[in-house]
């Protein structure tokens, strides 16, 4: 896979995870939102892959989801066990 693509790949697949991890604790976006003191709009695009979150974002994001994002991270590249939880 060339190294665009693969980046791509990645970046979707984090941001499947985020959603799935905020859906499995039963969160809703306007909580995560909240809790990471953004808006709900902004969940929502980084969750359907509309918009590519900076670094603080993504952070902001797990620490309200529960989660750490060096393991949302690994999981996308290589497939591993879910995130664990903070």
């Amino acid at each position: 896979m060339a190294p665009n693509k693969a980046r791509q790949a990645v970046c979707i697949r984090v941001a499947r995870i985020l959603q799935d991890e905020r859906l499995k604790r039963r969160l809703s976006m306007t909580l995560v939102a909240e809790r990471a003191g953004l808006s709900q709009q902004m969940v929502s695009y980084v969750e359907r892959g509309m918009r590519l979150p900076t670094l603080d974002t993504l952070l902001r994001i797990c620490e309200a989801i529960g989660i750490e994002l060096e393991d949302v991270i690994h999981q996308a590249q290589h497939g591993s066990a879910t995130p664990t939880r903070r």
